[in-house]
């Protein structure tokens, strides 16, 4: 009758386990379609909690099923009290790896929220991952009867030793977290380095910062080299910058009036190019005596560092139409030649070799 009463028992156990399998299937799926519903808003935070229900749903379903089936068999007590440790142990593990996804998240969408869209700062996520699932970790081992007080200590003389061997990687990482902190740069920046890379920042990360140059490859600097080169920001203090462009005009020409031609044709390519800044004023600067022209530099001004070639291209092109139209000629290099004259005896000129 026993051997009867424990078979029931085992069935009664799969059949629970089943039920909780179909609990864990279906509540995958509501989830799911709950996470793709969130994914349709333009708030963040809903994501952040659907994908923490989904995350959940499935293992908490499947471990609470498995508590209840080890109730169901009558387990003797030893086995019942270390069941319900691993099970305690995979829960928090299982919860500590969904909070470390959610706390990342919140980290991530914050940073996006402070510099835009086109943040991608992975740096902070991951230090906040890997905190969360080492607390996590720990907690689960004290579940188990472990006890951390040895292994903290073990990993205070360990992390001494791994600090030693691993000085690049710390040096990086902490550069990368100096950078962010104070603002150097960050992404979406276009910056340039002393020894001659730049590019867009679309990255940075706890070990090297990723930027995307004009031809639209990926340059991977390491972060410490931040620390020991001069960089431009060309997106601080503001974006838009001033943009300078030499021309020359003959000697012949009036200046006055090359002025104000080369002041009209700036404002209208302010007003018609993408990225130029309308309100902006053109500045013209007559600077040397070349030897054969006055050069002078125009100064227009541009809503970001991208958009000066396209409003550089289509200046030169009009200006050098409303020169043609206006009668101003090209400044080619002059030589004047002066050939001194032989004379003869009757004083005619002799040429030269006669």
């Amino acid at each position: 009758m026993g051997d009867h009463l424990d078979w029931r028992r085992v069935i009664i156990a799969a059949i629970v386990m089943v039920a909780a399998l179909g609990v864990a299937v279906a509540l995958r799926m509501l989830t799911g379609r709950l996470f793709r519903r969130a994914g349709d808003t333009r708030w963040t935070w809903d994501d952040l909690a659907a994908r923490l229900i989904r995350d959940l749903a499935m293992p908490v379903a499947v471990l609470t099923g498995a508590w209840f089936a080890a109730l169901v068999l009558h387990l003797p007590r030893g086995t019942l009290d270390v069941t319900a440790r691993v099970l305690t142990a995979a829960t928090i593990l299982v919860v500590s790896l969904a909070l470390a996804r959610l706390i990342a998240g919140s980290v991530t969408s914050i940073a996006m929220a402070r510099q835009g869209v086109a943040a991608n700062v992975t740096i902070f996520a991951n230090i906040t991952r890997v905190i969360v699932i080492g607390i996590g970790l720990l907690v689960m081992l004290q579940s188990l009867g472990v006890s951390i007080t040895p292994l903290l200590g073990a990993l205070g003389v360990g992390g001494l030793a791994v600090a030693l061997a691993l000085q690049d990687t710390l040096a990086n990482l902490f550069a990368g977290v100096h950078v962010l902190a104070s603002k150097t740069i960050e992404p979406g920046d276009y910056i340039k380095l002393s020894s001659g890379q730049e590019g867009y920042v679309v990255d940075i990360n706890w070990r090297n910062t990723s930027i995307r140059t004009l031809s639209d490859n990926i340059e991977v600097i390491p972060n410490q080299r931040f620390s020991d080169t001069i960089l431009t920001n060309y997106h601080r203090p503001a974006q838009d910058m001033s943009l300078l462009i030499q021309a020359r005009v003959p000697y012949e020409a009036d200046l006055e009036r090359v002025e104000k031609l080369v002041v009209e044709v700036g404002e209208g390519v302010m007003a018609d190019v993408q990225g130029g800044v309308k309100d902006a004023e053109i500045l013209v600067r007559f600077h040397t005596f070349a030897e054969s022209s006055v050069d002078f530099t125009v100064i227009l001004r541009t809503s970001e560092f991208g958009d000066q070639f396209a409003i550089k291209h289509e200046f030169v092109k009009r200006l050098h139409r409303r020169f043609r139209e206006a009668g101003v000629e090209t400044p080619y290099p002059r030589r004047r030649v002066t050939l001194d004259e032989a004379s003869g005896p009757d004083g005619r000129p002799v040429s030269p070799g006669l």
